[in-house]
C-alpha cells in the first residue's frame, strides 16, 4: 500500500570477494523501484555483510553464496515518517546485528616472531574498538612492543607484538577469548557524560566506589583515609593520581563491620559531605560540586576522564618543564588524505599505549591508522586521526589542546619520586596510619596503588618531599621504614625509567622516523599513500 511501510530484501551476488565494510546511505528523495510511484517518499538503504558460515547454507538458483551482501531497502511516505526515526536503541540493535554476523576474529601467533607473541584482531569497526582491545591487553599486564593499526571503512585490522612483564612470549590460552568478549555487543551505559568532583556509585559486585578530585597538597591523602576510617569504612582498593597541582582518586570501600557495600543514603551523604570539606581545604573552590555517579567505567579510563574534566592539562605558556621532562608531541595535517597526523615520543613505560589511545578516544577522535614502536627505553607512536565527524583538526587552538592533553595523559601516570611497597596483613585504618606517618615525616604522595589480596594488603606509594621534588633524603626514608616496619615497607627500584628522551636540536618530527615503517606497512595494504 502507498501509505504504509514497504520492506524488500534482495541478495547481491558476486563472483569476487566483497570488501569487509558496511555502507549506510543517507536518505534520498529518489523513487524506490520497490514502491508504487504515486507519492514522493524517503528511501533508506542498508548494506551489511553476511556471516560466511551462514552464506554457505544459502543458495539462489543453485548458485552457492560464499561471501555476499544483503541489501535492505524500505520506503516511508511523508505522512508516515514518524514510523521510523534514528534512535540510540536502533543504532544499538544495528550494531549488535553487525557484530553477530561479523564476530571479531582474534588469533594468537607464537611462531612468527622469536621475541614476541603476535595478536591479530580483525573486527567490525566502531568508535572505541581500538581502546577496548588495548584495554584488555593492559588488564592482562601485557607489554606492547610493536603495533600496527589500520581501518578500512567499517572494518579494522590490528597486529600487536606483546610480551609479559618479564619480556617473555605468552603462554596463556585465554587472551583471544577475552579480546573477543570485549568486542561483543555493548550497551551505551559505559559511555555516559563525565561526572564531576566527588561521586558515589554502588558497585554491582562487592564495593562502593568513591571518586575524588581536588587540589593536590601535602597530607591530602592522609586526611581522606582518616575520614574514611572515622566513618567505619574499610578501603579495599584505591588508585590515586596527581598532576599539575590536581588530584584524582578512585577508592573502593566496604562497611567495616559487615564487609558489604555501603548503600544507606544518609551515610553516603555524610561521607560525601566530609570528603568534600577535606578536598576544598581553605582555598580550593574548583572541587565544590558533587555528583552521584551512574554506571561504571574502567578504573584507569575513569581517572583520565576525571583529570581531563578537571582541566589538569591547562599549563601556563611561560612555565618550563624541569630537566626537559616534557614528552615530545607534534600534530600536523596530512592534506592529501584528510588526516591529522599525531607523532609522539617519550620514555617508555607500562600502559603508555592505553593512556594515549584512551585520551584520543575520549576527546572524540578516531584512530584510522597507527604505528607503535616501544622496543627500547623510548616509545614512538604515530596516529592518523580524524574527529568523530570525519574532519581533521581545523584550528590552531584545537591542535594545541590535543598536544596539551596527550602530554598530560602521559605524565599523569609517570612515576615521580621514590616507590615504596607495603605488604602486610590488612586491617582497618592501615592506610590512615601509613599516610599519616608519611605526612609527619614531610613526605607527599604523588601516586598510589592500593590493592587487597585475600587478607594481605599490597600497596605501592610514590613519595616526594613536601615541595614535590623527587629527591628525598635517605635518612627520611629509613626513618619512615623503621616506624612502619622494615620488613613490610621496602624501597623498590623501578624497572622502567621515567627519565625523558635525550633532547635533539632542531624541529622534532616523528613522521620522518616512521615514514619508512608505517607508510610501507599501510601502503602494502593499499590504504594510504605518502603524506609528503
Amino acid at each position: 500500500p502507498t501509505n504504509s511501510l514497504s520492506l524488500s530484501l534482495s541478495l547481491s551476488l558476486s563472483s569476487s570477494s566483497l570488501s569487509h565494510r558496511i555502507q549506510r546511505l543517507k536518505p534520498t528523495t529518489e523513487q524506490s523501484h520497490f514502491t508504487t510511484p504515486k507519492k514522493k517518499k524517503k528511501t533508506f538503504n542498508l548494506y551489511f555483510l553476511l556471516n560466511p558460515t551462514l552464506c554457505k547454507k544459502i543458495s539462489v538458483c543453485s548458485i552457492p553464496i560464499s561471501l555476499h551482501v544483503i541489501s535492505l531497502s524500505f520506503s516511508l511516505s511523508p505522512q508516515k515518517m514518524d514510523v521510523w526515526s534514528p534512535s540510540v536503541a536502533m543504532d544499538d540493535e544495528f550494531e549488535k546485528l553487525l557484530i553477530r554476523m561479523n564476530p571479531p576474529r582474534v588469533t594468537v601467533d607464537n611462531a612468527s616472531s622469536r621475541k614476541a607473541t603476535l595478536i591479530k584482531v580483525d573486527s567490525a569497526n566502531k568508535h572505541g574498538s581500538l581502546l577496548e582491545v588495548v584495554q584488555v591487553l593492559t588488564d592482562l599486564d601485557l607489554i606492547t612492543r610493536r603495533a600496527y593499526i589500520s581501518s578500512d571503512g567499517e572494518w579494522f585490522m590490528d597486529v600487536f607484538h606483546v610480551t609479559d612483564q618479564n619480556g617473555n612470549k605468552l603462554s596463556e590460552d585465554d587472551v583471544a577469548d577475552r579480546i573477543q568478549q570485549s568486542l561483543g555487543p555493548r550497551s551505551r551505559g559505559s559511555f555516559r557524560s563525565l561526572r564531576r568532583s566527588v561521586g558515589l556509585v554502588q558497585s554491582a559486585d562487592e564495593n562502593t566506589t568513591i571518586e575524588l578530585t581536588g587540589r593536590d597538597r601535602p597530607g591530602l591523602l592522609s586526611e581522606v583515609f582518616a575520614v574514611l576510617a572515622d566513618l567505619k569504612c574499610n578501603v579495599a582498593a584505591a588508585e590515586v593520581w596527581t598532576h599539575n597541582s590536581r588530584m584524582a582518586s578512585v577508592v573502593y570501600i566496604t562497611d567495616e563491620a559487615t564487609g558489604a557495600p555501603i548503600d544507606d543514603p544518609d551515610r553516603l551523604g555524610k561521607i560525601k559531605q566530609l570528603l568534600l570539606y577535606v578536598l576544598k581545604g581553605d582555598r580550593d573552590r574548583r572541587s565544590a560540586n558533587t555528583a552521584v555517579s551512574v554506571g561504571s567505567t574502567h578504573k584507569d579510563r575513569r581517572l583520565h576522564q576525571m583529570m581531563y574534566a578537571d582541566r589538569d592539562y591547562d599549563v601556563e605558556e611561560d612555565v618550563e618543564e624541569e630537566n626537559g621532562n616534557r614528552p615530545l608531541v607534534t600534530v600536523e595535517n596530512c592534506l592529501e588524505k584528510g588526516y591529522t597526523v599525531v607523532n609522539l615520543r617519550c620514555g617508555d613505560r607500562p600502559k603508555l599505549l592505553f593512556d594515549t589511545v584512551c585520551t584520543l578516544t575520549d576527546m572524540q577522535y578516531v584512530v584510522y591508522h597507527a604505528t607503535i614502536i616501544a622496543e627500547g627505553p623510548e616509545a614512538y607512536q604515530e596516529y592518523y586521526i580524524r574527529h568523530i565527524d570525519g574532519s581533521p583538526i581545523s584550528s590552531e587552538a584545537e591542535r594545541q589542546r590535543v598536544i596539551n592533553c596527550l602530554e598530560a595523559a602521559i605524565k599523569r601516570r609517570t612515576s615521580e619520586g621514590i616507590r615504596l611497597e607495603l605488604c602486610c596483613e590488612d586491617r582497618v585504618g592501615l592506610l590512615s596510619d601509613v599516610t599519616r606517618i608519611f605526612r609527619e615525616n614531610g613526605l607527599a604522595v604523588s601516586r598510589a596503588e592500593v590493592t587487597t589480596r585475600g587478607d594481605q594488603a599490597v600497596n605501592a606509594f610514590y613519595v616526594t618531599d613536601a615541595s614535590g621534588h623527587p629527591s628525598v633524603k635517605t635518612e627520611t626514608i629509613e626513618a619512615v621504614r623503621k616506624e612502619i616496619g622494615l620488613a613490610v615497607l621496602r624501597v623498590k627500584e623501578e624497572a622502567y625509567s621515567s627519565s625523558p628522551p635525550a633532547q635533539e636540536h632542531g624541529k622534532f618530527s616523528l613522521g620522518n622516523l616512521f615514514r619508512t615503517r608505517s607508510e610501507k606497512f599501510l601502503y602494502n595494504l593499499g590504504l594510504i599513500k605518502s603524506c609528503t
